[in-house]
């Protein structure tokens, strides 16, 4: 355990103006703190704050943040009080420790809501000060190298998870590639023993056939500079296991295919020779294709700079070549750590290389909970980056695989919110289209424009899975609430009652519900029938139906009252009918796929529990197997909408074509003149005359797709033509 004065030592050799009385007071107080308190290994419990501050000073930080170091358990383990460490050491000190401070006292359900809710509270805490995120990195590499000490080998690997899946991604974000590279090889070794042993025993073999051959290489690399009129600082080292691992799997290749498990770093004095020490190593060695880049031009979101190479270098070895500067090799290594600024209290996340920490936070404001946060944030912080950059020249980091929608969130949720296009390169691609290293996107947004559920299938950053997912709840919410009160005043008006928000709130605490809208939206879910609402507000009307329907009647009468003809275009639905248009599919009511009803076809809906409401034609087959659950009926109609007003439903066809050259041309053409629009088409069978599809069009309502049916018989190319049923 690193003793008292050494720590002081430590801390006044790189920080001559730290405040020795508040170090010895703060070593002091949590050894008398902790007092008795051993860990796993056995040793004092005090060893491992010590041990944390001690890191904390290897980074060269502050005097507060190796204060915080030695205090950051007490408030979680010890009877030491927030106001009390405010007092004796400063509100900052308070404020870093609590930010620290694991939620123990919190009551929950499960691991992985504790691990959530423990990084929800890390992100606001550290969005205000990084030093926040730097003692906890400190905190869990020594936890890290101390895990084998736990006899609970599911917790060792529950631990080791979670610093592979979001300490080592963080660690990396802020720049601190030394302890992110620790973290990862200890995690490793915890979670995959066999697969980083067998990496090493081909490091083993590869050094002992050439155990001279680092050096050499060194050597013939200074050369190669020096006979170039640049001298330079030369050294190599092995890969870790863990990069060597990941690559293999990311790139899918064998150990011998890598390009980089000998990798070399060259140190010179500004970047204008780091593009010399290029042009001479480029010039001596053949240059390994796609291997090179260029992260001085274009730096790393958290403010990496070097230039990357691969070549075949001496003796036939292909090595990868790392060229920077000292200050950038300082920057590489301690990240955030490199630039402190001790009198004012260090950097600031308002920076651009904090971008990533603002987009937790606005994935934090829309995730409804702590699981999803967590979700959300693997997602943003654990996968490799692709390069984009706007019309205007500014760079935006993103994930490999990413799409349009996701570089609109990241140059602005509003953004993404209103786009209905991209130019990739001065081209117009596809919403879905995955972005490259290098490419420039021009996203094209309408105000009229809102996020479509299908977005969520292709995005892959967490901003975009948040904002896209927070959308659908609150739409759905609004659509159910919609509902909801559709078929409350249809329950009501049967028994010639008015539905109040008086009434309805004298009764939303029979049904454990917080607010009226609540009650409501369960309604329009189907979790709540609408007739037991009634019953609850006038408790003396007869049961005249089945208790628990939502809006009974008996199947005949349903399809006698859905059998009538909706006039759709008229302004108004058959009486007593609960208007369904204006009700966004897949929201809070559903078409059914086996009969795709359209505005004008007879209907009637089904409750759906936890889904709303499916709508099928009355003549619908699937309609046979709700025959004995009559109190899921409800009578629906098609509302009438403005003029002018348009709506896109998906009809399908069954059509029989003769098999000859220009059929399909034929069909399309056919279908385009009539204003629809083919969604989807199979083939179901084919001869050697004819082939029968199924095709999906998009139409306003049933008259329109009979007009294509209509057309589509005109067609000598087209044999046969019927509205599909299933």
């Amino acid at each position: 355990m690193i003793r008292q004065f050494e720590l002081v030592e430590r801390v006044q050799s790189y920080h001559p103006e730290a405040d020795e009385d508040t170090l010895n007071r703060a070593y002091v107080f949590g050894l008398k703190k902790h007092g008795t308190q051993l860990r796993a290994s056995g040793d004092p419990y005090f060893s491992h704050p010590v041990e944390v501050a001690g890191i904390l000073a290897e980074m060269r930080l502050d005097t507060d943040s190796i204060v915080t170091g030695l205090l950051h358990d007490t408030l979680e383990d010890t009877d030491a009080t927030r106001e009390e460490i405010a007092r004796l050491f400063g509100e900052n000190v308070a404020r870093l420790v609590d930010g620290v401070t694991k939620l123990s006292r919190l009551e929950v359900q499960s691991e992985s809501t504790k691990e959530a809710e423990n990084l929800r509270k890390l992100v606001l805490a550290m969005s205000s000060d990084i030093r926040v995120l730097l003692v906890k990195l400190a905190d869990r590499l020594h936890n890290m190298r101390t895990l084998h000490h736990i006899k609970d080998p599911a917790r060792r690997k529950r631990i080791a998870r979670e610093t592979m899946d979001l300490y080592a991604p963080l660690a990396s974000r802020i720049g601190m590639e030394k302890i992110k590279r620790e973290l990862e090889e200890l995690a490793f070794a915890e979670l995959n023993p066999d697969g980083r042993a067998s990496v090493l025993a081909r490091q083993g073999y590869l050094r002992e056939q050439g155990e001279r051959l680092v050096p050499q290489i060194e050597i013939e690399l200074a050369k190669t500079l020096v006979d170039g009129g640049l001298p330079a600082q030369v050294s190599g080292r092995e890969k870790t296991p863990y990069s060597i691992w990941r690559k293999m799997q990311t790139k899918n290749v064998s150990f011998e295919q890598l390009a980089d498990i000998m990798a070399f770093r060259i140190i010179v004095d500004d970047v204008a020779q780091c593009y010399q020490a290029l042009g001479l190593l480029h010039g001596r060695y053949q240059v390994l294709p796609q291997r090179f880049k260029d992260y001085i031009s274009v730096p790393k979101p958290n403010g990496y700079r070097s230039l990357h190479t691969g070549v075949i270098g001496p003796f036939g070895q292909r090595i990868e070549i790392q060229i920077r500067t000292a200050e950038m090799q300082d920057q590489a290594e301690r990240g955030v750590a490199a630039h402190w600024i001790y009198k004012q209290g260090g950097p600031s996340t308002d920076a651009p290389q904090y971008a990533w920490l603002r987009s937790l936070m606005e994935i934090l404001d829309k995730a409804p909970n702590a699981e999803e946060f967590l979700e959300h944030t693997k997602l943003e912080m654990f996968q490799d980056q692709v390069f984009c950059f706007t019309p205007k020249g500014k760079l935006i980091a993103l994930p490999r695989g990413a799409t349009p929608i996701d570089f609109a969130y990241a140059v602005h949720s509003q953004v993404g919110d209103t786009c209905v296009g991209s130019k990739i390169n001065g081209r117009m691609l596809p919403l879905r289209t995955q972005l490259a290293n290098g490419d420039q996107v021009e996203i094209i947004t309408s105000k009229a424009q809102t996020p479509s559920p299908t977005w969520e299938r292709f995005v892959v950053t967490g901003k975009a899975k948040a904002a896209i997912r927070r959308f659908i709840r609150l739409r759905q919410r609004e659509q159910y609430i919609q509902l909801g009160r559709s078929l409350l005043d249809k329950a009501f008006h049967e028994e010639g009652y008015e539905p109040t928000d008086k009434g309805l709130e004298g009764v939303r605490a029979n049904f454990k519900h917080a607010t009226t809208d609540d009650l409501v939206a369960a309604v329009g879910e189907g979790l709540i029938g609408a007739r037991e609402v009634l019953m609850a507000v006038y408790p003396g009307l007869k049961q005249g139906r089945k208790a628990g329907g939502a809006d009974v009647v008996p199947i005949s009468r349903a399809r006698t009252k859905a059998g009538k003809p909706v006039d759709v275009g008229r302004g108004k639905t058959s009486s007593g009918e609960i208007a369904i248009r204006g009700l966004i599919p897949g929201m809070a009511v559903h078409f059914a796929r086996c009969c795709h009803p359209l505005p004008g076809d007879r209907i009637v809906g089904i409750i759906t529990t936890g889904k709303g409401v499916t709508i099928h034609t009355i003549d619908c087959a699937t309609l046979e197997s709700f025959s004995e659950a009559s109190e899921r009926w409800i009578d629906v109609g098609w509302d009438s909408v403005k003029e002018g007003a348009t709506g896109t439903y998906t009809g399908r066809l069954k059509v029989t074509v003769a098999n000859q050259p220009g059929s399909l041309s034929s069909l399309s053409t056919v279908i385009a003149r009539n204003h629809g629009n083919i969604s989807n088409l199979r083939i179901t069978n084919r001869s050697m005359d004819f082939f029968d599809m199924v095709i999906d069009v998009e139409v306003t309502d049933v008259k329109h797709l009979a007009d294509i049916a209509a057309a589509l018989r005109a067609s000598p190319a087209i044999n046969a033509v019927e509205r599909a049923r299933n």
